[in-house]
């Protein structure tokens, strides 16, 4: 049974008046009862969405529609596909079914099994499916669903028509009167709110579009092995495990690329990849297919990979094994390396260096870089493999560096300063005029020089897993920082970026276009 199911089978159990409860349907279900009523002649009306706080715009939004045909059928984006913000939805979809369908015009109602509606219109083959007069614009549907629900209703036979009555918005109503946020971000929030408007924020998705970004750095599998404890080890004192399953992403500089070109047209990638154990077919289907890619192969070595391994039932992260060889690079892949970065470098706008500390970015490579980019955008990151070794000072020049408040001290060798002190001498040791500091549940800081601090608090809901947040973060605020788009817009975006990366586990899923202008407009409405 699909979740969908199981959450209409409570439902059903739990509603109130039979009337009520008779209403929700499994989509299966539904399917074969809108046969019957257009056997017999009535017309059927769709609406779908997310209905997250029931008001009366939308009341209105299901009696025009009712006007259509004879029998209206609402459907609801299930809670896993709802993508507003932190804490949506406000309602689960339990709540939501049992609200929709106590509502007399509303014949029936079901909860989708799919982010968007386009399966569902060819199951239910609506005569009329019904959006509101917000959606009228396609040009304005950054998400490009509403083009493909009128294919999708057209060449079922029906037609997609729009209502034209009062229009609210949920997420304004739940920003305001549900207190979904601490007191913190909600001041934080109206405060943004004051100073930028959502036009002022949201434009900047469109003038990263035609920036030519190159990403820079090792290609790292990450793989993650769940396992079960099944008790301790009879001879020796260890614990012994199970594994029940294991999944692999494209990580480090893969995963880098492939967020960048979820907003930028034009992306290129260059990476180190091994001899041996090479994972070649997984990196190149891993990799979007606008990402044009630039893949040497290091000798004597496997392309690097972590292998990270995770108790299940709580998603503790045990242990991580490195595949790695991290001795030197040797002089001839130094020497290629070097030649390829002289020849690419310069013809993009924006370069992003994700510097991992495994060999790869040398002292060679990293001046090529520093001297050739246009824009050069840079993250050293301190891991286990490198602590100690690895220093953002390698870099003679960058225009934008962003690294973690630990990595940070780390650089400065001072762990008990003011950070502010510390991002500021950064700065000025490094020449750089912009670096921003994460702080995980902190939130982060942005410093520009001349300019000064901006500091916003974090944006995340539930944390899922923390892997790769930093590098979405990266990811998105560099192309911000060669556009020199403030930098309280470039954090913001940056944290709402953050927030979606903790939202799910590992590289699963690439930070998206079409998300993150949803959560940034749930956010800022």
């Amino acid at each position: 049974m699909s979740p969908a199911s199981e959450t209409t089978a409570a439902i059903t159990a739990h509603a109130g008046a039979p009337s009520t409860r008779s209403k929700i349907k499994t989509l299966a279900d539904l399917a074969a009862i809108l046969t019957g009523h257009r056997a017999n002649g009535s017309r059927v009306v769709l609406c779908h969405g997310v209905f997250d706080l029931l008001h009366v715009g939308h009341i209105r939004h299901f009696e025009s529609a009712k006007q259509h045909g004879d029998i209206l059928v609402v459907t609801l984006t299930p809670d896993r596909f709802v993508n507003k913000g932190p804490h949506r939805p406000a309602f689960s979809e339990a709540l939501r079914a049992e609200s929709l369908a106590a509502l007399s015009c509303i014949d029936y109602v079901a909860i989708n099994d799919q982010p968007m509606s386009i399966e569902l219109i060819g199951l239910l083959k609506p005569h009329f499916y019904v959006k509101g007069a917000d959606y009228k614009d396609a040009d304005k549907d950054v998400t490009g669903g509403i083009t493909l629900e009128q294919k999708a209703v057209e060449s079922v036979g029906g037609k997609i028509v729009f209502t034209d009555d009062i229009v609210f918005s949920s997420s304004t109503l739940i920003n305001k009167h549900v207190p979904v946020f601490s007191s913190e971000v909600t001041s934080y929030l109206d405060g943004f709110t004051r100073r930028y408007s959502s036009d002022d924020v949201l434009r900047y998705l469109e003038l990263m579009r035609p920036l030519k970004v190159l990403a820079v750095g090792e290609a790292i599998i990450d793989e993650y092995t769940y396992c079960q404890a099944i008790g301790k080890s009879s001879k020796e004192p260890i614990i012994a495990v199970k594994e029940t399953s294991s999944e692999r992403f494209a990580g480090g500089i893969l995963a880098v690329a492939n967020n960048v070109s979820a907003f930028s047209d034009n992306v290129g990638l260059v990476s180190l990849v091994g001899d041996r154990d090479t994972h070649d077919d997984f990196v190149k289907s891993s990799l979007r297919d606008t990402i044009y890619s630039h893949l040497l192969v290091r000798s004597n070595s496997p392309t690097i990979a972590k292998k990270r391994f995770i108790e299940d039932y709580f998603f503790t992260k045990m242990f991580e094994v490195y595949t790695i060889n991290d001795a030197p690079l040797d002089r001839s892949d130094n020497m290629k390396l070097c030649a390829l970065l002289e020849e690419v470098v310069p013809q993009y706008d924006v370069v992003v260096v994700v510097d991992f500390g495994h060999s790869m970015m040398t002292t060679e490579a990293a001046r090529v870089v520093a001297e050739k980019a246009k824009f050069l955008a840079v993250n050293t990151q301190s891991n286990a493999g490198n602590l100690g070794y690895q220093t953002i000072f390698k870099y003679p020049k960058a225009d934008y560096v962003c690294i973690t408040q630990d990595e940070a001290r780390l650089e400065m060798r001072d762990r008990s300063s003011d950070l502010n002190e510390i991002v500021a001498k950064l700065s000025d040791d490094l020449s750089c005029s912009k670096v921003v500091v994460t702080r995980g549940k902190s939130g982060s800081i942005a410093y520009r020089a001349g300019q000064g601090f901006v500091e916003t608090p974090a944006l995340a809901g539930h944390v899922v897993d923390r892997m790769g947040a930093g590098d979405a973060f990266l990811s998105v605020t560099s192309m911000l920082a060669a556009l020199d788009a403030p930098m309280e817009i470039l954090s913001f975006i940056g944290n709402a970026v953050g927030a979606q990366a903790v939202a799910t586990i590992g590289h699963r899923e690439s930070i998206s276009r079409a998300g993150l202008w949803k959560f940034l407009t749930s956010l800022l409405k």
